[in-house]
């Protein structure tokens, strides 16, 4: 048990130094590029902070785990809310909710929708695949590219951003720098990853409550580091929406991990392997996204009290969906 602990601990330090680079960069790349911290946390800053999610769940599913595997993806779904709950809480100086806008009511939107239809999909259990590969997977992956290319399509028409360079420099030149930073951040976090499924593993094994609940519990916090490390930077450096974007956005991206996971499944469709139990994790990072986006909007209608039941609400919800998946 000290060896799985000492490697679960060791690949979090890891990762939580990759997270800060990773906010650092993205901004950087915000800014010199003139896309916008919505997209660019919402899409490329969350594609990077699920990493873990990709690395640790692939390798989870060919050690014979799906159900840890499938526990971490709703089990980050879930804590990235807390994050965003959390952060909210105690940070009040910077209010966070208030000072996001409500474009992220687009990305928040499509990552409910893709955990609710992956919540079916558990329930249901499909067994069908094509060339090897379950058409629920597929269907998951095709509403996260369109989502996403509408999410793009709406920050630039809600709010054009001018990149930096508007002096007539060609702006590459700022953000190559920018970019290799971001890729070997992105880097350390994907070869890091693979070892948080092996310990995890180990300490489910060992401890007796089963894969889907340490999955859930244990592994999805420590997949969601990246996101907690990065929202913390962008707070500070007064990228609230780069921060508030990345979590909704690794919501979204975390479902299209499902496709990944049929690929490297050797029994068939991931979702017949999988508990049932799962889409109670699901529904909770449902409730969760729900109450974070009613803040938001509540927040941006400047309906503002010294005390507010949103990001309380949010804490109280996850406590409760890990008390339904505790084993009985």
């Amino acid at each position: 048990m000290i060896l799985y602990l000492g490697v679960f601990l060791l690949t979090g330090s890891i990762v939580v130094l990759a997270g800060v680079a990773l906010a650092r960069s993205a901004n950087a790349l915000a800014e010199a590029t003139g896309v916008g911290r919505v997209w660019i946390g919402s899409v490329l800053l969350a594609a990077a902070t699920s990493l873990p999610e990709v690395a640790t769940d692939v390798v989870a599913v060919r050690l014979g785990a799906p159900d840890l595997a499938a526990g971490d993806l709703f089990g980050s779904s879930m804590a990235n809310m807390l994050i965003l709950a959390g952060v909210d809480l105690l940070m009040r100086r910077q209010q966070v909710l208030r000072s996001a806008t409500l474009d992220h009511a687009l990305t928040a939107c499509l990552a409910i929708i893709l955990n609710a239809l992956a919540a079916m999909f558990v329930l249901l259990r499909p067994t069908s695949t094509v060339l090897g590969v379950s058409p629920a997977t597929i269907l998951l992956a095709l509403i996260y590219i369109v989502g996403t290319r509408a999410v793009y399509y709406d920050t630039l028409r809600a709010a054009p951003v001018e990149p930096e360079g508007g002096d007539g420099r060609p702006t590459a030149p700022r953000a190559r720098p920018a970019l290799g930073r971001f890729a070997a951040a992105a880097l350390v976090i994907l070869l890091a990853a693979p070892a948080l499924a092996w310990s995890a593993k180990g300490i489910a094994d060992l401890s007796g409550l089963g894969t889907t609940f340490i999955g859930t519990c244990l592994v999805g916090l420590a997949t969601s580091l990246p996101e907690l490390v990065s929202v913390l930077a962008a707070v500070r450096m007064g990228a609230f929406d780069l921060a508030v974007g990345n979590l909704f956005g690794s919501n979204a991206f975390n479902m299209v991990v499902f496709l990944a996971m049929d690929v490297a499944s050797p029994t068939g469709a991931i979702f017949a392997a999988l508990d049932p139990r799962h889409a109670l994790a699901a529904l909770t990072a449902i409730v969760l996204m729900s109450l974070g986006l009613a803040a938001i909007a509540y927040r941006a209608e400047r309906r503002f009290a010294l005390i507010e039941p949103g990001s309380w609400l949010m804490v109280a919800a996850y406590l409760f969906g890990l008390w339904l998946l505790v084993p009985q």
